[in-house]
């Protein structure tokens, strides 16, 4: 067993998960002060970040299946099962965590990105004199009918 535990680490999952949550910190910020330049210069190092996060769980679950269990989360948790090292589960506890935390930041980017992305879209058509399209409410705050705009392509 003790080979099994010098093969199986998530160790280098950690250090990477870590610099992931930095690195989504950053795009966070870019993202609050529209720094289009910084976001831009982050998505190559965030796209080659998650490739190396790819091949490290990879790695693992190659181990994992090496040493006679499933190559996914499940075999992780029963080799974690069968080893008798408390610490070694209370790390695997904190890098789910910070997996969990980098999903979540990830998610939140992904909002603040589609806000941009809407209120350039709002900008864009105000630009185009399309600026009621696709409104719900007129300028007087009545809602609107799509039956007016259809009865006048009918007409």
């Amino acid at each position: 067993m003790t080979t099994s535990k010098q093969a199986i680490s998530f160790e280098q999952d950690a250090k990477l998960v870590n610099s992931l949550l930095e690195l989504l910190t950053r795009e966070q910020s870019s993202l609050v002060v529209v720094d289009v330049d910084g976001i831009e210069a982050l998505m190559e190092e965030k796209s080659e970040l998650l490739q190396r996060i790819n091949l490290a769980a990879k790695s693992r679950y190659s181990a994992l299946a090496v040493s006679g269990f499933e190559s996914n989360e499940s075999g992780m948790t029963a080799w974690l099962k069968s080893q008798s090292y408390p610490a070694l589960n209370a790390a695997w506890e904190k890098f789910q965590k910070s997996i969990l935390q980098a999903k979540e930041m990830n998610r939140l980017n992904g909002i603040l990105i589609g806000k941009h992305f809407n209120r350039n879209q709002q900008l864009l058509n105000h630009l185009q004199g399309n600026s009621s399209a696709g409104a719900v409410y007129s300028k007087s705050g009545q809602a609107k009918s799509n039956a007016t705009s259809r009865s006048s392509l009918t007409a």
